[in-house]
Parts: C-alpha cells; sequence; structure tokens
C-alpha cells in the first residue's frame, strides 16, 4: 500500500554555479539484470554490483566474464568491503547484509523491521577496523516511492553507526533522503548525501570538533546520490538528475500542489536523465572536478567508484555499468594531496 504524502514547505537554496569538464561517452559493461545502482571494486579487481532481481554480481576480465556472488532475496544497493574480505550489502528490502564472496552465503546484520532499525538501508562507508556508517533513506517511503520522500520533504532519514560487535545506533536524524556516505580518507570525518536537501553533510569523528555536524557542501545544482572515497583521497560525487526549478518554487511556494503526487504534471517530477555528472571533492569541501557527459543508452548514474583514475559508474535505470577515464587534472584544479 502506498503512503500518501503530506508536502512540507522549504526555500530551496540557490544551486550553486560551475563549469564541468565536457567527457566523451563511457565505456558499457552490460550487466545481465537491470538497476546497477552502486558499484565496487575489490581486492581482486573485479567490479561488483548488485541489481534489481536481487542478485550481487562480480564484473572481471573487462566485462567478459560476469559471476553471481549471492543472491540476496531483495534489492541491493550500496556495496563495501569489509576488512575481512565479505562483502556489506544496503539491502533495500532486507536490511543489512554480509555475503561470503566464496560460497554465497548471505548473513543479516540488522534486519529491515523493527522499531531500532534501519528502514531502508541505502549505502554505507567501512573503517579500517570494521566500523559501518549506514544511510537509512527514508522512515516514511519504501524504495518505490523514493520520487514522494523528496516531495514531502519531512527529513525523516538517518545516519547510523554499526560496531565490529553488532551494536547498532542513529548517529544523525532529520535527514532529507539520507544517501550515499563516504569516509575522509583519515577517517576523521565521514559526510552523507541528502539527496532531498542538495547537500553533503558531514559528522566529525575525531579531533576537536568531534560530534560536531556541518555542511561539507551546500547548494548542489542536481540530486545527490552515492558518493564514496577514491584512491585519490577525494569524495566522488554523483548527481542522479538535475534539479527542477519548477519543483524548487513549488516547495517554496506552493506545497499543497504536491499533495496531487499521482497526478503531478510530469514538468514537476524528478526525472532520469540520459547524464553522467559527478563532481570530486576535497576534505575542506572544495569542489576540485567536475565532469559531464551525455552518454547513449546509459543515465541516472547513481554509483561512482574511482581506482587509480579510473571511474566505476552505476546506475537505477540501466542495464549495464561504464567506465570513464577522464584526463589528468590541470594544475590550477589538481588535489594537493
Amino acid at each position: 500500500m502506498s503512503t500518501h504524502i503530506r508536502p512540507r514547505r522549504w526555500r530551496p537554496p540557490r544551486a550553486r554555479t560551475s563549469s564541468p569538464e565536457r567527457l566523451g561517452s563511457p565505456t558499457l559493461y552490460p550487466v545481465n539484470g537491470t538497476g546497477p545502482e552502486d558499484v565496487l571494486v575489490d581486492t581482486h579487481g573485479r567490479v561488483l554490483t548488485g541489481v534489481d532481481d536481487g542478485r550481487v554480481l562480480a564484473l572481471s576480465d573487462h566485462g567478459r566474464r560476469i559471476d553471481t556472488l549471492a543472491d540476496t532475496g531483495g534489492r541491493p544497493l550500496g556495496l563495501e568491503q569489509l576488512p575481512d574480505g565479505a562483502i556489506l550489502v544496503c539491502d533495500a528490502h532486507r536490511g543489512l547484509l554480509r555475503i561470503n564472496p566464496d560460497t554465497g552465503r548471505v548473513h543479516t546484520l540488522l534486519p529491515a523491521t523493527g522499531p531500532h532499525r534501519p528502514a531502508l538501508c541505502n549505502n554505507a562507508a567501512v573503517t579500517a577496523d570494521g566500523t559501518v556508517y549506514l544511510s537509512d533513506s527514508s522512515r516514511r517511503f519504501p524504495l518505490e516511492q523514493w520520487r514522494d520522500d523528496l516531495l514531502e520533504h519531512s527529513g525523516t532519514g538517518r545516519l547510523w553507526r554499526v560496531s565490529p560487535d553488532g551494536e547498532a545506533e542513529p548517529l544523525l536524524n532529520g535527514l532529507h533522503f539520507a544517501n550515499g556516505v563516504a569516509l575522509a580518507a583519515d577517517e576523521s570525518f565521514v559526510t552523507v548525501a541528502e539527496t532531498g536537501a542538495y547537500r553533503l553533510t558531514r559528522l566529525w569523528l575525531r579531533g576537536p570538533r568531534a560530534g560536531e555536524t556541518d555542511t561539507l557542501l551546500p547548494a548542489l545544482g542536481g540530486f545527490p546520490d552515492n558518493i564514496a572515497t577514491g584512491t585519490d583521497g577525494l569524495i566522488w560525487v554523483t548527481q542522479a538528475a538535475a534539479r527542477n526549478p519548477l519543483l524548487d518554487l513549488a516547495h517554496a511556494h506552493l506545497p499543497a500542489a504536491l499533495h496531487l503526487d499521482r497526478a503531478l504534471p510530469e514538468a514537476l517530477r524528478v526525472q532520469p536523465t540520459p547524464t553522467v555528472w559527478l563532481l570530486a571533492v576535497d576534505d575542506t569541501g572544495r569542489v576540485v572536478r567536475e565532469l559531464r557527459a551525455h552518454p547513449r543508452g546509459f543515465g541516472m548514474v547513481t554509483g561512482v567508484r574511482e581506482h587509480h583514475g579510473t571511474l566505476y559508474l552505476g546506475s537505477l535505470t540501466s542495464t549495464a555499468v561504464a567506465t570513464l577515464h577522464p584526463p589528468r587534472p590541470t594544475t590550477d584544479t589538481e588535489h594537493p594531496g
């Protein structure tokens, strides 16, 4: 049964201006499934992804070989590798899972039911000691109603911490569709993408500001989705779609109109776009790189991993994962670390 929306009035911030680097089309590697939402490069060099029928796949030999690692029986989204080599899966239907990549055995770490559990597991980041930081996108809507959460803007998302011994606790509440999660390269902070608020929110974990929250990157020009820290030390950010000026206007001035969610004109809906739109952000919140491409047959990019200069991309709507090989940044934009 669908949950009816109760839109809240809010005034979206003016989008930051940008001058993205234009790239050619990425190379596509078809998968035998739909919606490879996130991507992970494991310690064997394989590209892992999860598709909408519940399977977690491993691509190797430049995409010519596809193996099924496991079937979660749900909808796998974010993927991470744990320190012991196991694969951590954020499953929107089943909760937080652990997969043995050798046997395919699936073990539930946190079920998706119960009052003290994440309701919509989406994405995660893992520290060197195995602590998991996990986004819980919405307590109001299931994954299938993600657009409704963006329309309602009620802020029921959370960021959780799961210790290596399995103890789980929410650290941040009131997030607007909590989505991608990434750690600073030195693990001094964790940041979470708030898709519904066009920003990256940061929680300091160590140092004199430990426990404080601030905004790492505000006023994005698109809807941020998954984020991940690359081997270059930068936090890479996907923007799954551009902001809709009419929708922003309705949020600020006509929220009652959004009650008509099932009859909204297409002009007010969040639309998947056939665009690759990526940001690379340093630990001060400076946008070091912004990349855009307009490929055919690939869009709504929701997952990104930078691995030794190559970008691996996932998509909520496509039937392939993709790779990009951007040129090295120019001297005035190159990351200093």
